[in-house]
């Protein structure tokens, strides 16, 4: 102060000059005291503050000047002489304030020539804001400073001067409510810039876009605030007429000037939206008119952008009620309108016509209904204009194309609505990828699977949603309409709807959409009602050819009139058509429409009756097609009301005395629904018309109404017989009457009949119609009609149901006919085993003692004796056994060994019971126990037996333990391991053949029988028999053991059980089995391949499947070795045929595993090696070949019985039969007749009788009954001949087998039961049956069996007696093995040679249809019953209460199905059946029948076995899928999971027919094994299935669905929704979690995608709570996702969303936005980057608030459309206590983004400090622009500071 003192004092002199000398001194020490001043030290801040605070206006001006000179010669910087110079700003005086202002103008003029950028900023630090806020007297000349600034700022960059302008503009328009000097000031502010603008030319129209921009952020809070609003806005009017008539003479700055004109016009319009303040819209109007003029007046053209100007009149006009608001908007609106079509005609049409002004149609035609003359002629002359519209659209071509809607820009109101109506317009109603919110609402509204399959259309989806809306349908919530329609949001769908009346294919689904808004929204009916007068006007005056629209507009009247208000109005548009001088057609059509408005009101009743008169019947009966219209509304007046039916009776009684035959049906259908009403008594009325009735044996269109009128008479039947009698036989007659020439017309008459006769009890068509009993089938039996064949089904399962109830209660059966065949069989153990000569009997006939020697149990006491009995007892069967192995000679034949097999087993299955019948606890405990200890005694005995036997005893011992094991139950395992471990013993025994080669065979046997976890053993006896196999010397050793072989493959693949259940591992299982399968296969193929090495199809099979590496080395090494040994099996045929007949055993294995194609190769090898059956080979003369027909004779037929079975290789198995005759028949003749010929003679009888045996027990494929008679014949020449033993055996076998007997076939497949018959035509020369139950061959039969029986008493070749009982033992066996007396194929019959019905009528019709099922010959299609009466027939059967149990139901369904596969064949011969169908009638009529039907459920049990299931046809694997359901109700739990185990391998397995199919054939399939899933209501996880194999089943078919549904109509996904909603919660927890591992480098995968789908369908299911899908969020926005589909995830989600409780919603909001702002993807990846978190915000805003009707919800459109949702969603009251919060939220959510588009913008491509990822910048500035605009519409929420901050953003 010291140094500054002087100088100080002086300032105070009151001298101007010396004042202004003092502060020049002391300017001048400051600048020399530091090259930089501060103002830090205390003496120069004094100074400078003396200097300031001085009141002297001479110091003031001075200092003031100096300062700005520091800043100037850069010695202070400027914010420190802003700083000072603010501060005495504050503190000054009134009369310095202007010194001040000017000063720091300056100041900013000075520093923005050094540093352009010193003004900008933020808004809170410009020094205009700050000078702004200090004092309000600053204000006048703070403009001043702000032009100067601006005209100094001329030279810098626009986009500056705007920069620096924006802040304070803004700052003043936020303020200006706050006094009306504010508001003074900003419109002086504004007036003064738009002038200053408009001096500037084209440098000022940045200036002025900004202006326009402030009008946005004009508060709207008071009147005050309205009129300040339009005073600036009159002044940037005249500022905008100023500036166009500047620029008038370039069209490139004139089309920049009318782009402002049209940014004022919208953000003028935009007040007038529905969350703005309520005011009056005529000055804006106004003013708005004023541009438009103006730029009228220079003759400009009209600019595309004015559409949005006309789309926002229109939503403004839609929501006013006021007239004179109204007025001004039409006037506006008529002026655009017109300009448009003025322009368009000048400059010709060009480009896309939209025909967006017929969105007025609706708003215009309700105003012309205005008591208001001015709006009546205002509206008229819009309307006029709108008509030349629509001419032009009527006679102009459609312009599809894809919409463009420019660069990327935010919506508003009108907007949404324009985007809508084009792109309804344009893309022809088909929304590909797009989905419309309103789809999405329905969806939350009416539960997903209610929704109708084909919903894209949005017209379609708004009509569901009004009719739900209007209770038209039924929601399963109410549909919340109040906001709506308090915002005329109906009257806006309705003028969208209306507009698209006229396009030319969306018409009629438009006024379809138009009724659903009426009854929506009565209060638009008037309007309706005018837009159909006018649509309906401008049709019918330009003649265009939418016809259909016009019945359609005219159709939409009647729906109008369901307020009483509007049917005056309806009866008055009606009615003038109907004067007697208007055209016939026309009156028609009145008369319809007036009906149909009486469905809606009845209040139209008095004019329709008028209209309905007799004496109008009258007049029209030269016009038919008025005499037509009025009879159709007769018959609707009395569907509808009978009531009112009966006041017009006179009419109905006209109609049918018409003469025209379409007049008189609709009079007689009228009649019947009077008399379904009971308002008109039938019989009475019937007496009265019967007269008058036109031949309907002639006329179908008589016939039809007259039946539907006679049904009526069916109540009233037994009080009027003799008329019910006549009006059933009219029936009758119609229903069986065919006319040739009718088309449809008579089906659909016969139809009718048939429907009516199902009114009638069956006892009274019975009593009426005389021969009923024998037509009642026949009339179905003789259709082909799929129409009528529906109808009749109807009928005949009533008549079976009638039928059932009224059956006889037999008190016994029918006496049967006994067969002589039956009595030789039961006679047999008491002629060759009576008490006498049992002893001597045993030795002679011991294969047969095997069969029928049983001891009765000899009574005893318990306790101490009863051990002693059981010795004894044990005694005596073990000297039986002694006796049989002595002299039961097996003769080293492997047949015989294979015959005694089967009869020990017998045997040994009785002495096991005999000793369980001693005392049961006592002795040996439960059952289980009982059988073991008792095997356990007799294994013991044939051991003790076996030490020191005779070889022949020692062979018998060895196949009696095999046969023991097979006989054994589980539990028994124990055993089973010693009886192997003693076989293995006998094995080894390399030097004794006697115990080697029956040793082999029985470990063959053992080895199946063995526990499933024994795989050690079981390997250990493989390995053992290959050994031996290979290194054995012994030709008949070689061929046992491959017998051996084979049947150790007979359990493969065949256990119930599964790898869980026998505690190893499923899949080790199943590749042990397959392991051991190819080691056999190919070892035996090897062998094979040695006998004959130029067979190219066995060395094939030699590489069946590559072996186990486990066994590699060791089978390596032994086939080294067996070539040494291939000379041996050429010495004896039985070594060649044991590996044939081992190999023909691993066929069921090969074909259980699903090698189809290896079964066909293995069937046509055995065929090439039988003589006779390959044509090319007639005998073999060498041993090795012999052998190989010999093991081919016996091992084929198994084959054979196996693929006919599975409906494999071809089914002409004639040529097969005959090659075995002809090959008996050569053999016959052979002069040369060694053993090895002896052996194929006996393998030919034995094969030829199992083949006929195995293709005749099928029922399938019929026979010639002359191929069987002879084959038989030459069997029975074999054994009445002089022959060897060995020859008299194989006829015995051969004759027995053919019968049924099964002798030599240890792998049977096909049942032996049948009891239908062939009919007549085909019994006369084929057999489709048993031998036993046909007649034809009973004769032959009967003789033969004689024969034997005779043989086995009384021949002396004792041999010869002993084959001969021997073979009649395993017939007599098979009979008695029947499982119910009621399936049994030796049912004996009465002479008529049919089936006994037991408790069925032989009249009945379920007795009938099932023995037209057997008649069936599908190898006689052309003559056969048509395929569609077979498939009703299977469908009535299906319905039956029950079905006779004396049938083989398992022949007549493969007999069916047969019929099935060679009708889809032939498929081309009848057209009207779907491919497959009666195959699956089949599968549905044994799923019906199947719990009482043990056959029918064998029958599906075979179905589902995966080998057979493999080689099924699509609908039949699709139907059983979907049926799985059912199968638990019938299979045991063990089976089941076995079924279920397949069905997984056959979705997953690589080599599964499943892997061949098209992905549409996949998807069906899954479908219905989803379907099949639905276990039960409570979960997936039934009671009687394994949790593991549902798990397993449902997490594999999970893994098979796709991401999400290729549509709404997708039917797995459907069917997979239904079972997951069906699941326990803790399941479906687990399987939808989505975990951190199904993100990978931060992408979402698609299994993740599928889960949070899937959460979201079952949450909007109510399967599922919201809070699970609430715990994804996360997961869905925060994670990136490259799947191309995950649009459709987020749609999902937020349906799900949509009906939940509001807090939720706001929670939902809250989160996506917090979200937002911390992800470093606050958008989805797809190819290009789109917004994800922000998207998802617009998607949530969109389906929840108002306009969601109209919005399109695809990935852009959610984004753009966010600045008019997410506000609108907010006026709800609902919304209010968070929407500060969210408000606040989505602006850090906009800061975030406009600093990281700012760090974009400067060049800075490092990390931004916000964490945003790189990936997102291409889009910053959409993002910016989408949330700056939406927080423009919530500033009101945000903070003073927080507006002025979002004001001053300036968005690019």
């Amino acid at each position: 102060m010291d140094t500054y003192g002087p100088l100080i004092q002086k300032i105070r002199v009151p001298q101007p000059s010396l004042q202004r000398l003092a502060v020049i001194s002391i300017f001048r020490k400051l600048r020399s005291s530091a090259s930089k001043l501060d103002f830090q030290s205390n003496t120069s801040r004094d100074a400078l503050y003396n200097c300031l605070h001085c009141e002297e206006l001479a110091v003031l001006d001075q200092t003031v000047r100096e300062l700005c000179l520091l800043v100037k010669d850069g010695i202070l910087e400027p914010h420190l002489a802003f700083q000072e110079l603010l501060a005495g700003l504050e503190a000054c005086n009134a009369r310095s304030l202007s010194l001040f202002v000017k000063g720091i103008g300056l100041l900013c003029r000075i520093a923005v020539e050094k540093e352009p950028s010193w003004l900008i900023g933020p808004p809170d630090l410009h020094p205009f804001v700050k000078v702004f806020g200090c004092r309000v007297e600053v204000h006048n000349e703070l403009i001043q400073q702000l032009i100067l600034q601006i005209l100094h700022m001329e030279s810098l960059n626009s986009r500056d001067v705007v920069k620096f302008v924006r802040p304070f503009l803004m700052l003043t328009v936020l303020q200006a409510s706050i006094s009306s000097a504010s508001s003074f000031f900003v419109r002086r502010l504004l007036s003064t810039l738009a002038s200053l603008a408009c001096s500037l030319s084209s440098e000022g129209l940045p200036i002025f876009k900004t202006l326009i921009e402030s009008l946005k952020y004009f508060p709207w809070e008071s009147s005050e605030d309205f009129a300040c609003l339009i005073a600036c806005a009159e002044d940037l009017v005249d500022a905008f007429e100023a500036i166009l008539k500047q620029m008038a003479g370039s069209e490139e700055l004139v089309n920049e000037a009318q782009a402002l004109g049209t940014d004022l016009m919208d953000i003028l319009l935009s007040y007038r939206y529905p969350w703005k303040l309520t005011i009056g819209i005529e000055p804006i109007m106004e003013l708005s008119k004023r541009v438009v003029l103006i730029q009228k007046s220079y003759t400009l053209s009209y600019l595309p952008d004015f559409s949005a100007i006309v789309a926002s009149l229109f939503c403004i006009l839609i929501a006013t009620e006021i007239e004179h608001e109204q007025l001004s908007i039409l006037k506006l609106s008529t002026l655009l309108v017109k300009w448009r079509h003025e322009s368009e005609y000048v400059r010709g049409r060009h480009g896309v016509c939209y025909g967006e002004e017929l969105l007025f149609v609706l708003p215009i035609t309700h105003l012309m209904v205005s008591p208001s003359k001015c709006i009546k002629d205002a509206a008229a002359d819009l309307l006029h204009v709108l008509e030349s519209v629509v001419v032009d659209l009527l006679s102009a071509p459609m312009n599809i194309a894809l919409i463009n809607e420019g660069p990327p820009s935010t919506s508003r109101p009108e907007t949404v609505v324009r985007r809508l109506f084009r792109y309804l317009w344009l893309q022809d109603h088909s929304y590909s990828a797009d989905v419309y919110c309103l789809l999405l609402t329905c969806k939350s509204q009416f539960k997903s699977n209610e929704i109708p399959d084909k919903m894209k259309s949005w017209l379609d989806q708004l009509r569901l949603y009004c009719l739900g809306s209007s209770g038209g349908l039924k929601s399963t919530s109410v549909f919340q309409l109040q906001d709506y329609q308090t915002r005329g949001m109906p009257s806006l769908l309705g003028a969208v709807a209306s507009a698209l009346v006229m396009h030319q294919t969306l018409g009629c689904p438009a006024i379809e959409a138009l009724t659903a808004i009426g009854m929506m929204e009565p209060r638009l009916d008037v309007s309706l009602l005018l837009v159909t007068l006018f649509y309906s006007k401008i049709l019918c005056t330009n003649l265009s050819n939418s016809n259909e629209v016009l019945v359609k507009l005219l159709g939409m009247l009647p729906s109008l009139a369901s307020h009483s208000s509007m049917v005056p109005l309806i009866i008055q548009t009606i009615l003038p058509m109907l004067h007697r001088d208007a055209k016939p057609i026309l009156i028609a059509t009145s008369v319809r429409l007036l009906s149909k408005t009486w469905e809606v009101s009845d209040r139209v009743f008095a004019h329709l009756r008028g209209a309905l008169l007799p004496t109008a019947f009258a007049d029209s009966a030269s016009e038919r097609d008025l005499g037509i219209s009025l009879a159709a509304s007769v018959r609707d007046v009395c569907k509808k009301d009978a009531d009112r039916g009966v006041d017009i009776i006179l009419s109905v009684s006209a109609c049918i005395e018409s003469k025209v035959s379409t007049v008189q049906a609709l009079g007689l259908e009228s009649l019947g629904h009077l008399c379904e009403a009971d308002v008109v008594d039938f019989y009475t009325a019937w007496d009265v018309i019967q007269q008058h009735l036109l031949d309907y044996s002639k006329d179908p269109i008589v016939a039809c109404s007259l039946c539907i009128l006679l049904r009526w008479a069916a109540t009233d039947v037994e009080a009027y017989p003799e008329p019910s009698k006549s009006i059933l036989q009219i029936l009758v007659e119609i229903a069986t009457s065919r006319h040739i020439g009718y088309g449809d017309r008579w089906v659909k008459a016969r139809v009718s009949a048939f429907k009516s006769l199902n009114h009638y009890e069956v006892g009274h068509i019975q009593q009426t119609i005389p021969d009923f009993l024998s037509q009642k089938v026949d009339w179905l039996l003789s259709e082909s009609d799929p129409q009528v064949l529906r109808a009749i089904e109807e009928l005949e399962i009533k008549i079976m149901a009638y039928e059932h109830v009224n059956r006889r209660r037999f008190g016994r059966e029918k006496k049967l006919l006994v067969k002589k065949v039956e009595k030789l069989l039961s006679v047999l153990p008491q002629v060759f085993f009576s008490s006498g000569h049992r002893d001597t009997a045993v030795g002679i006939y011991p294969g047969t003692a095997l069969f029928c020697l049983a001891f009765p149990v000899p009574k005893y006491h318990q306790g101490r004796g009863m051990q002693k009995e059981l010795q004894k007892f044990q005694d005596v069967y073990e000297g039986v056994v002694t006796e049989i192995t002595v002299t039961l000679n097996l003769s080293r034949n492997i047949v015989f060994a294979l015959l005694a097999i089967q009869s020990w087993q017998i045997f040994m299955s009785r002495w096991i019971r005999a000793i369980m019948l001693f005392d049961t606890e006592e002795l040996f405990g439960t059952n289980e126990r009982r059988s073991t200890m008792a095997a356990d005694c007799i294994l013991k005995v044939l051991c003790r037996i076996a030490e020191g036997s005779i070889p022949r005893a020692a062979e018998n011992i060895a196949l009696a333990i095999g046969s023991l094991c097979m006989v054994l139950p589980h539990p028994a395992h124990s055993i089973i391991s010693i009886a192997s471990m003693f076989l293995l013993d006998w094995l080894h025994q390399h030097e004794h053949e006697y115990k080697q080669w029956p040793a082999a065979i029985s470990l063959g046997l053992v080895s199946g029988c063995l526990h499933g976890t024994d795989w050690e053993k079981k390997f250990h006896i493989v390995n053992t028999l290959l050994k031996v196999l290979y290194g054995s010397n012994n030709s008949l050793v070689q061929g046992a053991c491959g017998v051996g072989l084979g049947f150790t493959c007979l359990d493969l693949f065949a256990r119930n059980e599964v790898g869980n259940d026998l505690g190893i591992d499923e899949g080790n299982y199943k590749m042990k089995e397959v392991e051991l399968l190819r080691m056999i296969v190919r070892a035996l193929a090897r062998m094979i391949a040695l006998m004959c090495p130029s067979n190219m199809a066995v060395k094939d099979l030699c590489q069946y499947n590559p072996i186990g590496v486990g066994h590699f080395q060791e089978e390596k090494e032994a086939v080294g070795s067996a070539g040494a040994s291939c000379k041996n099996l050429k010495d004896d045929v039985w070594g060649g045929a044991g590996l044939i007949i081992g190999l023909g055993s691993c066929v069921p294995a090969i074909y259980r595993s699903g090698d189809h194609k290896t079964v066909l190769k293995i069937k046509q090898i055995l065929m090439s090696w039988i003589p006779h059956v390959n044509v090319n080979i007639h005998s073999y003369e060498n041993v090795p070949m012999l052998s190989l027909s010999v093991g081919s004779c016996l091992a084929l037929p198994t084959i054979v019985a196996l693929c006919q079975r599975a409906e494999m290789g071809d089914d002409n198995l004639d040529p097969l039969v005959i090659g075995y005759r002809e090959l008996i028949s050569e053999l016959s003749k052979v002069n040369k007749f060694g053993t090895s010929h002896q052996n194929l003679t006996m393998a030919s009888c034995i094969g030829a009788g199992n083949l006929i045996s195995c293709i005749l027990d099928e029922g399938v494929y019929p026979i010639r009954v002359e191929l069987i008679k002879s084959l038989l014949e030459m069997m029975r020449d074999a054994y009445m001949k002089p022959n060897s033993p060995c020859v008299h055996l194989g006829g015995m076998f051969g004759v027995v087998n053919a019968l049924g007997a099964g002798a030599g076939l240890l792998t049977r497949t096909s049942s032996w039961f049948c009891s239908q018959i062939d009919s007549n035509e085909i019994a006369s020369s084929y057999i489709n049956g048993p031998i036993l139950s046909s007649p034809i061959c009973e004769p032959l039969s009967t003789s033969l069996m004689q024969e034997i029986f005779l043989v086995a008493r009384e021949s002396e070749n004792q041999e010869m007696r002993s084959s001969a009982a021997w073979s009649m033992s395993f017939l007599r066996n098979r009979w008695l093995s029947r499982d119910l007396p009621a399936v049994n194929s030796f049912q004996s019959y009465p002479v008529d040679s049919k089936p006994v019905s037991q408790n069925f009528p032989e009249d009945s019709a379920v007795w009938k249809f099932c023995l037209w099922l057997i008649d069936l010959n599908f190898s006689k299609m052309s003559t056969s019953a048509p395929a569609n009466t077979v498939a009703s027939v299977l469908r009535c059967l299906a319905r039956a209460p029950r079905l006779p149990s004396a049938l083989d139901w398992g022949i007549i369904i493969r007999r069916c199905m047969k019929y099935g596969d060679h009708a889809s064949i032939n498929h081309n011969s009848d057209q009207s059946l779907e491919r497959g169908t009666v195959r699956v009638e089949c599968l549905a009529l044994s799923f019906a029948h199947a719990q009482h039907v043990i056959p029918l459920l064998c029958f599906l049990d075979e179905l589902f076995e995966l080998a057979r299931f493999q080689l099924l046809e699509v609908p039949l694997k699709s139907f059983l899928l979907a049926h799985l359901v059912d199968m638990m109700k019938l299979l045991s739990k063990s089976r089941m999971e076995k079924l279920y185990n397949g069905m997984f391998e056959f979705f997953s397995s690589p080599s599964s027919s499943y892997m061949d199919y098209d992905p549409n054939t996949k998807k069906s399939l899954r479908a219905s094994f989803w379907k099949g899933l639905q276990i039960c209501p409570s979960g997936p996880i039934g009671t009687t299935l394994s949790l593991s194999i549902l798990d397993k089943c449902l997490d594999s078919m999970f893994v098979l669905l796709p991401p999400w549904p290729s549509d709404d109509c997708d039917q797995e996904w459907s069917e997979a929704i239904t079972c997951l909603g069906q699941a326990q919660q803790e399941w479906l927890v687990n399987i939808l979690l989505v975990q951190e591992t199904d993100s990978t480098l931060g992408k979402l995968s698609n299994e993740a995608a599928k889960r949070i789908f899937l959460r979201a369908r079952l949450v909007m299911n109510d399967r599922s709570p919201l809070s699970e899908l609430m715990k994804l969020l996360p997961y869905v926005l925060n994670k990136d996702s490259d799947v191309a589909g995950f649009w459709r995830v987020l749609l999902e989600v937020a349906a799900a969303v949509q009906c939940a409780e509001i807090s939720i919603k706001q929670q939902w909001l809250i989160d996506t936005i917090d979200i937002g702002c911390i992800t470093e993807y606050p958008s989805t990846i797809f190819p290009p980057p789109l917004y994800k978190a922000l998207r998802f915000l617009g998607l949530l805003s969109s389906c929840w608030c108002h306009y969601a009707v109209v919005l399109i919800s695809n990935p852009d459109s959610v984004l753009r459309d966010l600045p008019v949702t997410l506000p609108s969603l907010f006026l709800s009251g609902a919304w209010k206590p968070v929407v500060e919060a969210l408000a606040a939220k989505l602006w850090a959510f906009l800061e975030r983004i406009h600093g990281w588009a700012a760090h974009l913008e400067g060049g800075d491509k490092e990390k931004f400090q916000g964490s945003i990822d790189k990936s997102q910048e291409s889009m910053s500035s959409f993002l910016l622009l989408v949330l700056h605009a939406t927080c423009i519409h919530l500033k009101d929420y945000l903070p003073f500071e927080l507006q002025l901050r979002l004001a001053s953003m300036e968005i690019v």
